[in-house]
């Protein structure tokens, strides 16, 4: 997928599982995005601070950090790019997880889940949060 400036999107992928990582990568590469793998929160909070993503996906289950924490931390952190995240897991959710994720309003993939499934959540996400210039300004300045 290649953004309307011409270059090809970046995102974050949170997903400890290595298959599902791999998998989802390499489906999101094949529609020209670069794809980065955090295999838990500390890691993707470290991938956050020092790069510009477009989009994050995050397993809601991973060791040390999970998504939900580090969703948390964003919302503190980064509060402009809490609109960017997608959801995924492949545990039935809690009432906890179901609660966060009607406040969040974030969208939501649950895994297994097939390559043209991801690719039309990542579509509505992007087509949801297509920056202004004025804005893209403004998270590239972070």
């Amino acid at each position: 997928m290649t953004e309307d400036n011409g270059r090809s999107g970046r995102i974050l992928l949170l997903e400890d599982e290595p298959i599902i990582g791999r998998v989802t990568a390499r489906t999101l590469k094949a529609d020209g995005f670069e794809v980065d793998i955090a295999v838990n929160g500390l890691v993707a909070k470290d991938k956050i601070a020092a790069n510009r993503y477009d989009l994050f996906i995050f397993d809601i289950r991973t060791p040390v950090m999970n998504g939900i924490e580090l969703y948390e931390y964003m919302e503190k952190e980064h509060p402009n790019l809490t609109g960017r995240v997608i959801f995924s897991t492949g545990d039935s959710l809690g009432v906890a997880t179901k609660k966060f994720l009607e406040r969040v309003e974030c969208l939501y993939l649950g895994k297994p889940y097939i390559p043209s499934k991801l690719r039309a959540v990542v579509r509505e996400a992007l087509s949801k949060n297509r920056p202004t210039p004025s804005a893209a300004q403004a998270v590239q300045s972070e």
